[in-house]
């Protein structure tokens, strides 16, 4: 298995993973919330086998197990996976890596990549990631493979954490919208990662031999209020932060306008 960089296992050894998307971060429940959404309508009826790449702590294969499907996680932190197998009695967790996955050829109905692709910097490796995951799927099924946009840490950190003016922080983001490639080597800030461009998503998912359905901007323009968990917590405030995601969730001019942009695909 290639070795994970450095920074980046060292970043989510912290632990603090298991709780960004239950609001360890402001809009981590509207990115759970909203990608739960947008594949809950492609799913076909329980019980699938389902590969969760790039699982994490289990949050997403805890929602899918208590479906009734069966859940496999590989994540590259054997944190994520001891937090994965302990999140339900019914998830199966090992520690991999995305661009070499230990299942057979068309051993899954779905294949889940909601992380991988943020820390593949070089292209070839996530063309691999992608060409495992089809590798792995049925023909005809679905995969779910999740990327930050090319301009979430400008959006983000202008408007909603208002840290764009420290020093070396503009520096980093303005590489990222330039290269895709953000360097995060400030506290506080996200690790290394790479960010997509909408149109290349579409071509990556596309060159890895996969037919691709859709382009979802997962959060809208929600995950930009600096008060985020006030509005969240209030259910008239929640609806119209989820309406207004959905209203532009699909809209090209758009795509890059989220913190995440989910790309919905299927192996013919």
């Amino acid at each position: 298995m290639a070795e994970l960089d450095p920074s980046i296992r060292e970043y989510y050894e912290r632990g603090d993973e298991a709780n960004r998307l239950l609001g360890g971060f402001p809009s981590g429940p509207l990115e759970l919330e909203r990608t739960k959404e947008i594949i809950g309508r492609y799913l076909p009826p329980p019980p699938l086998t389902i590969i969760d790449v790039g699982g994490g702590p289990g949050i997403y294969a805890a929602w899918l197990a208590d479906r009734g499907d069966s859940v496999h996680v590989v994540d590259p932190v054997a944190l994520h996976v001891n937090q994965a197998r302990a999140a339900h009695p019914h998830i199966h967790a090992e520690v991999g890596d995305a661009r070499q996955l230990s299942r057979p050829d068309a051993s899954a109905d779905v294949v889940l990549l909601l992380g991988p692709l943020y820390h593949l910097i070089d292209r070839r490796d996530r063309l691999q990631a992608l060409s495992e995951a089809r590798r792995i799927l049925r023909p005809g099924g679905w995969a779910f493979a999740a990327a930050i946009s090319r301009y979430a840490a400008l959006l983000d950190l202008l408007l909603r954490a208002g840290r764009l003016h420290e020093p070396g922080i503009f520096a980093m983001v303005r590489e990222a919208v330039e290269t895709g490639v953000f360097r995060g080597n400030v506290p506080g800030l996200f690790t290394t990662a790479y960010f997509h461009l909408p149109e290349e998503l579409a071509q990556e998912i596309q060159e890895a031999g996969f037919e691709l359905a859709s382009l979802f901007n997962v959060e809208g323009p929600g995950f930009l209020l600096r008060d985020f968990e006030s509005n969240w917590s209030d259910p008239s405030r929640r609806k119209i932060i989820l309406e207004g995601a959905r209203l532009v969730e699909s809209k090209p001019e758009m795509l890059a306008a989220s913190a995440h942009i989910l790309a919905v695909a299927r192996k013919s």
